[in-house]
């Protein structure tokens, strides 16, 4: 695309529309590419080293301050761009989580992952690819750009840390606005929601051991079973939420994992359980520790056992989107992709590490909707058979772009 001075926002819109046009099979390529070769959090080596291949193609440079993931930087050339101390008048934060998961792919697509026992089940491969081409278009018309564009390939969001690291590494300093998005299978394909306020729960996980007695299995009388235990405390804490709670105030509590006992003929001595708990306020989110402990160590006190909540880990707080620069996602997606585009969506419980980098920098996460009924675009993320349509991810790309140029030019 070659530069052009002092074009009007509509012309800026159009030429972002070309662009994607244009580079559309490559921005697929790139994510069957990524998709082909995924890699657990904190091991994203391959996948750093082909963002920094594409990178170094398109002569944008970039930093490596952690061991996985990277920073680029793309500079502004408008006459304003950068004051004359070198600080940029503006900076926008675009962000890519780039990490798969432990998930075994049975989609039969040939371009399926080729790594045992881990896919891009969630679309992190259509993360990356939608970056890199927001980043090609706008490496071709920075004299649009009114300041700075620094765009986080970020590691390790599945399992909640990748954000904390960036922020402790100096990814969020001297920026203004943050902004990404989420493909969703819940949302119409090529739709996109852009609501303000909570979007995504938080996410904490816990785990509670139960003490009893071991005795033999003839004989219960003789001991506490603690297996007893456990499960009459994973029914109890159904009640966190259905009793313990404001109706209006959503939240789960999960118990995913149960394990005691040593023998089939042996009343346990000891289980012990872990799950997550998911909210939106953070006044709920406080209570929830001291519900869980009151629950478990009284219902195990009943039977004769022991219970302890011994962990309780806050892996990342909630997604709320800042009202104004929900507005401005709203107004990109009319202006770049037609008001046709504008989704909606409720919101979910699931979580997004994305969370941290907006309670220090205001910005906003968008859903673009990737379900569509006549591919077999329907499966939910995390399934072994997700797939998504792939026509959406040249939309995304012209959205990052033109979220950004409108991020500047205020």
């Amino acid at each position: 695309m070659e530069p052009q001075a002092a074009r009007t926002p509509e012309e800026i819109a159009r030429a972002i529309r070309e662009e994607g046009a244009r580079i559309e099979p490559w921005v697929i390529d790139r994510r069957r590419h990524f998709h082909r070769h995924p890699e657990l959090s904190l091991e994203e080596v391959r996948t750093t080293a082909d963002i920094a291949a594409e990178l170094d193609a398109l002569g944008i440079p970039y930093e490596r301050p952690l061991p996985t993931g990277l920073v680029a930087t793309l500079a502004g050339t408008a006459p304003d761009a950068y004051a004359p101390d070198g600080t940029p008048r503006r900076r926008i934060l675009l962000r890519a989580d780039i990490d798969g998961l432990p998930v075994t792919e049975r989609t039969g697509e040939p371009y399926a992952s080729e790594e045992e026992g881990r896919m891009h089940a969630c679309g992190h491969d259509c993360h990356i690819a939608m970056l890199l081409g927001a980043l090609r278009i706008l490496a071709g018309m920075t004299d649009e750009l009114h300041g700075e564009v620094r765009a986080l390939f970020q590691a390790s969001e599945e399992n909640g840390r990748g954000a904390w690291m960036a922020i402790d590494a100096g990814v969020t300093e001297g920026v203004d606005g943050a902004f990404a998005m989420h493909i969703w299978s819940e949302v119409d394909a090529g739709t996109v929601s852009c609501e303000p306020g909570p979007r995504m729960a938080s996410t904490d996980w816990f785990r509670i051991d139960v003490e009893g007695t071991s005795c033999h299995g003839a004989m219960p009388q003789r001991g506490a079973d603690a297996i007893i235990a456990a499960a009459e405390i994973v029914n109890a804490l159904q009640t966190v939420v259905s009793r313990d709670l404001d109706p209006f105030e959503p939240a789960v509590v999960t118990v995913g994992e149960l394990h005691g006992g040593t023998a089939r003929n042996v009343i346990a001595g000891s289980a012990y359980l872990t799950g997550t708990v998911r909210t939106y306020s953070e006044a709920v989110h406080d209570r929830m520790p001291a519900l869980i402990e009151r629950i478990c160590t009284r219902t195990a006190e009943a039977l004769g056992a022991e219970a302890r909540l011994t962990e309780y880990t806050v892996a990342h707080h909630a997604v709320v989107n800042d009202p104004r620069a929900s507005e401005r996602a709203r107004r990109a997606v009319e202006r770049v992709l037609g008001p046709e585009a504008q989704g909606s969506y409720r919101g979910t419980m699931s979580g997004e590490d994305f969370s941290e980098i907006l309670r220090a920098v205001p910005g906003a996460l968008v859903f673009l909707g990737t379900r569509n009924p006549e591919i077999g675009a329907t499966w939910a993320q995390h399934s072994c058979y997700y797939r998504i349509d792939e026509s959406v991810l040249v939309k995304g790309s012209m959205l990052a772009a033109q979220y950004a140029a409108d991020f500047l030019a205020e």
